[in-house]
């Protein structure tokens, strides 16, 4: 009889595989995903012939549970990534680039040294700053970003050049319905923490390459099952073990987005917590010309224009000409045009960046939509906790990590949660002949 317990993961994203790499010396492991190849919102496309991402995702310093997992599962971070000091460089509008200072210094003499901003502004987002830093970054109630600003008398030229593409780019959400609680947070991760914390980890593999093929194959050398293309479709409860459609477990994670959780469980608490869920869709339009690019920076923004960062993957993963335009929170404006149309505003913002490339027509063009990209961090958003109402089933997702925004460190977190909160759990089920449940129905 086995000695340790039969554990499903449903979803292969990057919170599932967070937690079966957390469970993987304690537990059997089965992970049931949908697709083909695991990653979930954030990985390599599907039969792209190009390093082409279903998004463009950025890391920081400060996500030390994603590095973590990383270098646990054989990732040289140092060379899947490049470091670069916190830096914020938008055409037309605010450049700022922060030195290799220590804390908060580095902060302090980029602000200082930033261009675009006037001195007022300069004291005015210093100030905000600072308060939330004195308050350790709690507010005593929450409330809007736009809310908040106006307390702090952030002018409406900052609020649009620094405060809005900020919380766009962090939040993914509009921000006059933006949590400021969740970018306190996200702001004391990055801002209130060492030097390193706040620098800026650009992907130079494909998100597939970055962690979760990594993940899989560290899992399955240590014996984990793995079933791709299997949708599950019912998990119930009897009094001997949980049953992922008809199979017995000990206990399962389930890791998936907010609206297949509350549906796969049959929880009407759930489902009524999940439908207060909004979200809003990320566009990655990906241009390949063939020409050399030459950008500044490898991550550089545009004030005013349609997209909002562009990337140059030839300086990150080394492909000739590859550039990536990403939108966050388009308007209904953007996401009511035609995808030429489209591509074609997103191509003249990218000429007025990159002169050498007028006249030039891409070799190809990709427009990727994610239509729910991301939960919207919104104010007074409740969270379920990751043990649901089912006994021995629990809950991973970045919409389930307390005050945080959907990124991969929130994923991360919220399938490391679940997995410590299984195995603190499932020793009360324990027989004196081993663990019962699953064992018990072979």
């Amino acid at each position: 009889m086995s000695a340790r317990p039969k554990v499903a993961i449903i979803g292969a994203g990057w919170a599932g595989l967070a937690a079966a790499v957390e469970l993987a010396d304690q537990a059997e492991l089965t992970l049931f995903e949908a697709g083909r190849e695991p990653g979930g919102r954030a990985r390599r496309i599907h039969g792209s012939d190009s390093q082409l991402d279903n998004g463009q995702h950025i890391l920081i310093g400060a996500y030390r549970d994603c590095l973590r997992l990383m270098h646990k599962v054989g990732v040289d971070a140092d060379r899947a990534m490049l470091r670069l000091p916190l830096s914020w460089q938008r055409q037309d509008g605010i450049s700022m680039q922060c030195p290799r200072w220590p804390a908060p210094l580095h902060v302090l003499a980029g602000l200082l040294a930033a261009k675009g901003l006037g001195w007022r502004d300069k004291w005015q987002l210093a100030l905000a700053l600072q308060r939330l830093k004195w308050r350790r970054w709690r507010l005593a109630e929450d409330m809007s970003v736009a809310r908040w600003l106006q307390a702090q008398r952030q002018s409406d030229w900052l609020v649009e050049q620094f405060w809005r593409p900020m919380v766009l780019s962090a939040l993914n959400t509009p921000l006059e319905l933006a949590s400021m609680q969740v970018l306190a947070t996200t702001l004391r991760d990055s801002l209130g923490g060492s030097r390193a914390d706040s620098d800026l980890l650009l992907p130079r593999l494909d998100l597939s390459e970055l962690f979760p093929e990594a993940a899989l194959r560290w899992l399955c050398a240590r014996g984990a099952k793995w079933q791709a293309g299997s949708r599950v479709s019912a998990i119930t409860r009897t009094q001997a073990a949980v049953l992922v459609d008809g199979q017995p477990f000990d206990a399962a994670i389930v890791a998936v987005a907010p609206y297949h959780a509350g549906a796969l469980l049959q929880d009407v608490t759930l489902q009524r917590q999940v439908k207060a869920f909004r979200y809003w869709p990320i566009y990655t339009a990906y241009l390949r010309y063939d020409a050399d690019i030459s950008m500044p920076l490898p991550m550089m923004g545009l004030q005013g224009g349609t997209l909002d960062w562009l990337f140059d993957r030839q300086a990150l993963s080394g492909e000739r000409g590859l550039l990536a335009a990403v939108i966050s929170a388009p308007p209904q404006l953007v996401q009511s045009m035609e995808r030429e149309a489209l591509l074609q505003k997103v191509r003249a913002d990218v000429e007025y960046m990159l002169p050498a490339l007028n006249g030039l027509q891409p070799l190809a063009s990709h427009l990727i939509v994610e239509k729910r990209a991301t939960f919207g961090s919104v104010v007074g958003l409740t969270r379920p906790h990751c043990r649901s109402r089912v006994q021995s089933v629990y809950l991973a997702g970045d919409w389930l990590c307390p005050d945080y925004p959907a990124t991969l460190e929130g994923a991360v977190r919220s399938g490391l949660t679940a997995a410590r909160q299984l195995m603190q759990d499932l020793p009360s089920s324990r027989t004196a002949g081993g663990w019962s449940s699953a064992e018990k129905t072979k």
